[in-house]
């Protein structure tokens, strides 16, 4: 049976959670957008499988599913058809619709859009960085103004060759892994049953690679959407992208 079509009032709810891609509270969504996800809206969304919503304290919590993403690509292909009048909802429809202008030229998705991907923080670290430089260049400046010989230093050991190994390296032990638990093309695989098949892998190295992941076209990292079935084994092995637990896997062929 086909999905019923979404009101435009749940259509904008979904791409409200497409934006944010985390897992929102309605108090957060009041406070940021004046609305909240309740009633009929927040029914037709879940029923119809595009958003999870989990009961946190005395309100709700929503995320949107894969399914969610789809249609969202679908709203962004094809335009928003739900009825919605007046310079609001003419808005976004025009601002949807023509999104998909700069994701053909681009060659960008919907994930790489919007996704939250943290990267290093710069500025703040270069300047100390500089200072920390000039006051090391500084010191043994004065040190050479006194008539000493220098004091022979012991040879310092090179690191050890590969202890760390190379993002491109458990990007591939990531997508090896991945295939060897996929059951079925386009599976979810949990990060629990995939961080043991990664080896000697650092934890911040895989973390930091699949921060970088979940920016390419072929791959989706979500929440477990039932939140109650989540182990302490799952908790741990979840990798924090934003301030969101990711617990699951996708790659695509």
């Amino acid at each position: 049976m086909p999905d019923k079509p979404l009101s435009f009032s749940a259509t904008c709810a979904l791409l409200i959670l497409m934006a944010e891609d985390r897992e929102v509270s309605n108090p957060e969504l009041k406070e940021k957008y004046g609305v909240t996800v309740t009633g009929k809206e927040r029914t037709a969304l879940n029923d119809g499988g595009f958003v999870t919503s989990r009961r946190t304290g005395r309100s709700f919590s929503h995320v949107l599913t894969d399914k969610g993403w789809h249609h969202a690509s679908e709203l962004v292909r094809d335009g928003i058809s739900a009825p919605g009048t007046g310079f609001a909802a003419a808005a976004v429809k025009a601002l949807v619709g023509n999104l998909q202008r700069h994701i053909d030229r681009s060659e960008t998705s919907l994930a790489e859009i919007f996704g939250r991907v943290e990267g290093p923080a710069s500025g703040v670290n270069e300047s100390s960085m500089a200072e920390t430089t000039a006051g090391t260049t500084a010191e043994p400046i004065a040190q050479q103004s006194i008539a000493q010989p220098p004091i022979p230093q012991p040879p310092i050991a090179p690191p050890p060759i590969e202890t760390v190994p190379a993002s491109e390296d458990v990007e591939t032990l990531i997508r090896k892994a991945y295939a060897q638990l996929a059951d079925r093309p386009n599976a979810w695989v949990s990060l629990t049953r995939l961080r043991p098949l990664l080896g000697d892998a650092p934890r911040d190295v895989v973390d930091a690679v699949l921060c970088h992941m979940i920016g390419l076209p072929d791959v989706r990292l979500v929440p477990e959407s039932n939140q109650k079935m989540l182990t302490d084994e799952d908790r741990g092995a979840a990798v924090v992208i934003g301030d969101q637990a990711k617990h699951l896997i996708l790659i695509g062929a």
